[in-house]
Formats: C-alpha cells, structure tokens, sequence
C-alpha cells in the first residue's frame, strides 16, 4: 500500500507540474497576442486632434457665413462660406469615419481577447479541477506519512518531502494563476464596454454631421438659385473688379519699375563715389613724390613710364543697370535670402478666415463659361479683422483704388507682398515693419462680405501666394 501511495503521489506531482507549465504558456501567449494587436494610439490621437482642427475652422466659417447672411440678397461671400463650411463638414465625416475604424478595429481585436482570455480561463479552471480530484485520494495525513516512512534512505525521505512542499506551492500557484486570469478577463470586458459605447458615440455624431452636410448643400444650392438670378448684376460686378484688378496691377508695375530704378541709380552713385575717392587717394600719392629739379633734362625714354602713376586711375565699372529686377544691397540681400528661405512658412496675413479664390484661372462659381483670373488669393474673414505684415521689410506703397480700396505695398528686398481691400491703413511709406506688425484692417462690402486681397511679386514675375504662406495659421 505505501508503495502504491508512494506512487500516486509522484505521479499527481508530475502531472500538476505539467498543467501548470501548460497553463503559464497559456496565458503568456494570450497577452502576448493581446500586446501586439494593439492599435497605433499615436495615429488615433492624430485624427482626434484634426478633428477638432476641423471643427475650429467650422466655427470661424459660420461666423463669417452669419455676417454675410445679415443681408437678404444673396451674394458670392455667403456662397464661398457655404462651400469652405462644406468642404471642412467633408473633412469631419472623413475624419470620423477614420476614427470609427480604429475604433471598431480595437472593439474586434478586444472582444478577440476576451474571447481568448476566457478559454485560458476555462482550461485552467479544468485543470485545477482535475488536480484537486487527483490530491483528493492522497489527501489524508495517513497517506503522506507512509508516502514519506516508505523511503529506502534519509537522502530520498528529504526528496519526498519536497515533493510535498511542491505539491502544495503548485497548487497555490494554480489558484493564484486562475484569480490572475479572472481579473485580466473583468479589466478586458470592461474595456471592451467603454469601446463600444465609444463607436456609439462616434456613430451618433456622425450621423449628425452627415445631416449637416445635407443642410449645408441645400443651402448652397438655394444661393446658386438666387445667384443664378441675378446674372445681370453679377456680370456687372464681375466687370467693375476686373477694372479695379487692372488698376491694381497698373500700380504695382508702375512701383516695381520705380523701385528697380531707384536702387540702380543708387548701386550707380555708390559705385561713382567709390571711384572718386580711389582717385583722390591717387592724386594725394602722387603730389607725396620728391619734385624734380629745373636743371635736370627728363629723359624722353622714361618720361612715359614716369608720368604712368600720375595719369588717373581707371575708374570702377559701375554695375551694369537692370531693368528686370532690383539692384540689393548687402542688407536688402539678405532680407531677400531670409524671405525665400521662408517659402511654405510665412505668416498668414489674417489670423482667421479662408481662402474664397485661389491664384490663377479658374471657372466663375456662378456664371457659366466665364473665366476669371487672381493675381494673388482672396482671404475671407471676419468684419474687423486686422490684417499684418507677413515678414519684415519696408512699406513701399500705401494707395487707394476704386474697387480695392486702400492698398499697402511691402518691400522685403528683391519680394514684394501687396495687401489690398483695406478699410484702414496704420503704416505710412517708407516705413520699416516687423513680421506681425498690424498694417490695417480688413473692408466689409455692402454684402456684409469682408475680404482681403493678398499677392506676392519677386520684382515683376508674379507668384502663388498658396506656395509661401504656411499650413498653419
């Protein structure tokens, strides 16, 4: 009997360490799937915030819209809000609809977890119960001590009664492993219910921004209605500011050429003064010689070579006078540099608002087979906006224009940025200004439109102010 007990009590040991080994894998494996399925949080995070991007320039897009809805005459303000509000309405169902599929990916690859968690769960609880029916016919004391007293030597009555000590750790481990695991599990199931009421919360919302990107193209719809009513009116609008972009593209050539040659006749006056003073520091070397005496007979020979350091010194070249782009300083020179380097980072001249027409040709929004062509872009923002200069340099134009109201023109070397359609002008000419620096503020049309202007020139080729102005506002 104590040989078959002896017996039992081995084998019940080997098997417990067998289904504890098998378990700790188990559930190794399980965190480890549960680890490496994680969603990238750091792209999640990227959405969320632009998102909220979206939904700031949302907000600034319905108060500008609401100012151009003050009057009941449609207009092409309120028609250009509807469609920047549309296209931003765009970007937040995308960007929902992106966040709505990490979201269902992690709510999937969680319920997979628990899932699995579950059956590490089971298997456990399963072997545990087949371990404690084992130690159950070797339970009692009786059985123990003749499993001990059954030793052939001291050296395997120490062997066996670590055995025992095993046994019993083994099982505490057993126990704690399954506890472990049910906790795991109820951390999972609760996560698993947070995710799901955050798809849900997604969903809602975007349900409701899709019911205002319906809204939104009805109302658009309605105006081009309107709009398309008044063709006559357009088209007469449509001619007036093309007069005014005319005059304005008069003026800035005109300040151009005038700036081109002012900094030529400069570059000419500074390389004559120069000169000068070289020959007069030639002429004071040579009246220091020791003078002749009245008997001495110069010889004819030497007479050339003599009177060589007395003859004028060759004047500097003045630089050769350009016509199509401004002669710079060593100053202006690097302001220009600084200026270029810049390019996709410049300040945006408004610190709100959209752009309602980009550089370039493009399709009327309202008449058919009409082109119309922007020399710079067309900011719309709020009634009152201060409009600032976007990079250090010089003001070189302060006018005004029918049809583009006041006009400030700013110098940054061989750069030149025209800010036009201002109510108000706070910089004379000639003055220096600091990127930031308020210049004016920004004209509010009869239509409740408030709309700058904005152009970038280097000397006289004109440039997409799309490609220098930064991303960011």
């Amino acid at each position: 009997m104590c040989a078959k007990s002896s017996r039992a009590v081995a084998s019940l040991l080997v098997v417990l360490l067998v289904l504890v080994g098998q378990g700790e894998a188990t559930l190794a494996q399980q965190r480890q799937r549960a680890k490496t399925t994680t969603s990238p949080k750091k792209s999640k995070a990227q959405l969320e915030r632009e998102r909220r991007a979206n939904l700031r320039r949302i907000r600034e897009t319905s108060r500008i819209l609401e100012q151009t809805q003050k009057q009941k005459q449609a207009s092409l303000g309120q028609l250009n809000a509807l469609k920047e509000k549309l296209t931003v309405q765009k970007s937040v169902i995308k960007t929902i609809s992106s966040e709505l599929q990490y979201i269902e990916s992690d709510v999937r690859q969680t319920a997979t977890q628990v899932q699995q968690t579950q059956q590490s769960l089971a298997q456990l609880k399963a072997e545990y119960a087949r371990l404690i029916y084992a130690s159950s016919k070797t339970a009692n004391s009786y059985n123990r001590i003749m499993f001990l007293f059954a030793a052939d030597s001291f050296n395997q009555l120490m062997l066996r009664l670590r055995y025992i000590r095993q046994y019993s750790e083994v099982r505490q481990k057993q126990a704690a492993q399954i506890a472990s695991t049910q906790q795991h599990l109820s951390h999972q199931l609760s996560g698993l219910t947070v995710k799901k009421q955050e798809k849900s919360s997604m969903l809602t919302t975007q349900v409701a921004e899709s019911r205002n990107l319906l809204t939104l193209k009805t109302q658009q719809d309605q105006v081009v209605t309107k709009l398309s009513q008044q063709e006559e009116g357009l088209r007469r609008e449509l001619a007036e500011r093309q007069q005014a972009v005319s005059r304005l593209d008069n003026l800035i050539a005109d300040r151009v050429r005038e700036e081109i040659a002012r900094a030529a006749r400069v570059a000419r006056a500074n390389a004559a003064r120069k000169a000068a003073a070289r020959a007069a520091a030639a002429r004071e070397s040579t009246a220091g010689t020791t003078p002749r005496r009245p008997t001495e007979t110069p010889n004819r020979a030497n007479a050339g070579t003599a009177a060589a350091p007395a003859a004028e010194a060759p004047a500097e070249e003045a630089p050769a006078e350009r016509t199509d782009r401004v002669t710079l300083t060593p100053e202006t020179a690097v302001l220009s540099s600084s200026f270029a380097d810049n390019r996709g980072r410049l300040l945006w001249p408004v610190g709100r608002g959209f752009i309602s027409q980009r550089f370039g040709r493009h399709a009327h929004p309202v008449l058919k087979n009409v082109i119309v062509e922007n020399r710079g872009v067309d900011i719309q923002t709020s009634a009152g906006e201060p409009v600032r200069a976007i990079f250090d340099g010089k003001v070189l134009t302060v006018a005004s224009i029918a049809g583009m109201n006041n006009i400030v023109m700013i110098q940054h070397g061989e750069y030149f940025t025209v800010y036009a359609k201002l109510r108000s002008v706070s910089v004379s000419e000639g003055q220096q200004v600091r990127m930031r620096q308020p210049i004016g503020t920004v004209y509010t049309s009869a239509e409740g439109t408030s709309e700058l202007q904005f152009q970038v020139w280097r000397n006289s080729s004109n440039l997409n102010p799309e490609n220098w102005l930064s991303r960011n506002r």
